[in-house]
């Protein structure tokens, strides 16, 4: 299984940003999140639930997420824009 391209932790809860490859090569983005606490073993265990004090929690590494995707995204569109412009310069040279 692949890495994450980032992960953001807030307190017990984890956001990990995955990179993915669309169709013609496209890169999208996918996010998950998890909370880690210690069951009555003292060993550490993953969940996808939350209780009401992880959700400042959640939003916070969501929202650090969300700005990277954000500027990933803008960093691609650009990158791809230049592309796009010197393969049609060249077809037109």
């Amino acid at each position: 299984m692949s890495s994450p391209v980032k992960k953001f932790s807030v307190g017990g809860v984890q956001v990990a940003i995955w990179e993915n490859e669309g169709k013609e090569g496209s890169k999208y983005y996918s996010v998950s999140f998890d909370r880690r606490y210690k069951d009555k073993n003292d060993e550490w265990k993953s969940t996808s639930s939350l209780k009401a004090n992880d959700l400042p929690k959640a939003i916070l590494a969501l929202q650090k997420a969300y700005e990277f995707v954000s500027l990933k995204e803008m960093e691609t569109g650009a990158s791809q824009k230049a592309e796009q412009e010197e393969a049609l310069a060249a077809a037109m040279a």
